[in-house]
C-alpha cells in the first residue's frame, strides 16, 4: 500500500483470538433466559470475515483448543470464505469463551478466556509463510492484553520501523478494560497505536484512556505518527487524518440491536476502501456500511447489503449521503 493508499497486491492477515459466545434473546436477561444461543467472537476474526465478504482475500492467525468450542471456531470463521488454515489447535489449553449479557441499550460481555489458547501465542506466529506475501497485517488491543507472549506478538511485529515493514500494520485500539489491570492500558495501547501504519480508535475509548475532554484534533497530536488516524464518534461520524488532510463522513443511521462488533465491521470496510483505491471519502463510507450490519444483528458478524446497494451509496453525492444514506440502507 503506497503513501497514496493506491491499490495493492497481497492479502490481508489477520492476528488475535476468537472464542465461543453464548447470549440470550436481546430482549433477556442472563439470569432468566432459558435458551442460550452459540455464535464465535473475536475482534480480528471479524474483520476477517467482513474482509471475505467484501471479496478481500484474507487469512485470520490463531490458535484453538483441540476440543468442540475450537472446531466450531474454525467452522464458522472458514465457512465466511476466510483462510484458516494457519490456525494452530492447542491439545493442551481450552478455546476461549465469551457470554453476552444484554443490560438495556448495553452489553456486558463476561470472558472465561485465561489460559486459553490463543494466548500462548508469541512471536513465532509472524513466521507464518502468509505473512510473506501479505499487503495488510491487523491487529488490535486486545492481544496485547491477554499475556506477556501476545504482548510481544504485537509489540515485536510493530518494532520493525514503519519504512522497512513488507506490509502495512493496521491496529484497532479495541480498549477492552476488563482484560486489563486498572491503570495500565493506557501507556501501552497508547505506544502500539502509534507506531502503526493506519489506526482506529474510538473517540469514547481516547477520552477512557488518554482524557475525558479530548477532541479528535487532540487524539491526533496524541498519535502522531500513523499515516492514517481514524477516529471513530460513535454513531455521529468518523474523521480521518492522513497526509490527505482531515476528512470527515457522516455515520448512517441505522437501528441499533447490538452494537458489539460494529468497529471491527467498519475497520475492515475502511481497509477494503484504501485496498481498492477509491479515496479516503468512498474509503469510510465503506466502513460506516459496514459497521451498519453489524449494527442491525445479535451476532458480531451481519449480511451485507448486496454490491449494488453498496455501490449507489458509495457514489451518492456528499449532501446526500449526509441527509438521507440512513433511510436508503435501511428502508
Amino acid at each position: 500500500m503506497t503513501s497514496g493508499w493506491q491499490s495493492a497486491e497481497g492479502a490481508v492477515v489477520c492476528i488475535g483470538e476468537t472464542m465461543a459466545a453464548l447470549a440470550p434473546a436481546p430482549s433477556s436477561s442472563l439470569e432468566c433466559a432459558d435458551d442460550l444461543r452459540v455464535s464465535v467472537a473475536g475482534a480480528e476474526s471479524n474483520v476477517a470475515m467482513y474482509l471475505a465478504d467484501l471479496g478481500v482475500p484474507v487469512s485470520w492467525l490463531s490458535a484453538v483448543g483441540d476440543d468442540p468450542l475450537g472446531r466450531r471456531v474454525l467452522a464458522e470463521v472458514g465457512a465466511a470464505g476466510v483462510d484458516v488454515s494457519g490456525v494452530r489447535c492447542d491439545p493442551e489449553r481450552p478455546t476461549g469463551l465469551l457470554v453476552k449479557e444484554p443490560t438495556g441499550s448495553r452489553t456486558r460481555v463476561h470472558y472465561y478466556r485465561g489460559n486459553s489458547a490463543a494466548s500462548a501465542m508469541g512471536p513465532d506466529v509472524l513466521d507464518d509463510d502468509r505473512l510473506g506475501s501479505a499487503s495488510v497485517l491487523h491487529l488490535t488491543g486486545v492481544t496485547p492484553a491477554l499475556s506477556p507472549s501476545c504482548r510481544s506478538l504485537v509489540a515485536t511485529a510493530l518494532s520493525v520501523p514503519a519504512a522497512e515493514r513488507p506490509y502495512a500494520i493496521s491496529f484497532d485500539v479495541n480498549h477492552r478494560p476488563a482484560l486489563w489491570p486498572p491503570g495500565t492500558a493506557g501507556t501501552v495501547l497508547r505506544d502500539l497505536a502509534d507506531r502503526a501504519d493506519i489506526t482506529f480508535v474510538g473517540l469514547d475509548e481516547a477520552r477512557e484512556l488518554w482524557g475525558a475532554d479530548l477532541q479528535p484534533a487532540d487524539v491526533r497530536a496524541l498519535l502522531p505518527q500513523p499515516r492514517l488516524l481514524v477516529v471513530k464518534d460513535g454513531g455521529h461520524s468518523a474523521i480521518a487524518f492522513s497526509d490527505e488532510g482531515v476528512r470527515t463522513v457522516p455515520a448512517l443511521d441505522t437501528d441499533v440491536v447490538e452494537p458489539v462488533g460494529a468497529g471491527d465491521a467498519f475497520a475492515a470496510g475502511v481497509l477494503t476502501g484504501l485496498l481498492r483505491g477509491g479515496g479516503m471519502e468512498r474509503a469510510l463510507r465503506l466502513g460506516h456500511i459496514t459497521a451498519a450490519s453489524a449494527l442491525k444483528v445479535t451476532a458480531d458478524h451481519g449480511p451485507l447489503p448486496d454490491s449494488a446497494r453498496i455501490e449507489r451509496l458509495l457514489e451518492l453525492p456528499t449532501s446526500e449521503w449526509a441527509a438521507g444514506a440512513g433511510t436508503r440502507f435501511c428502508g
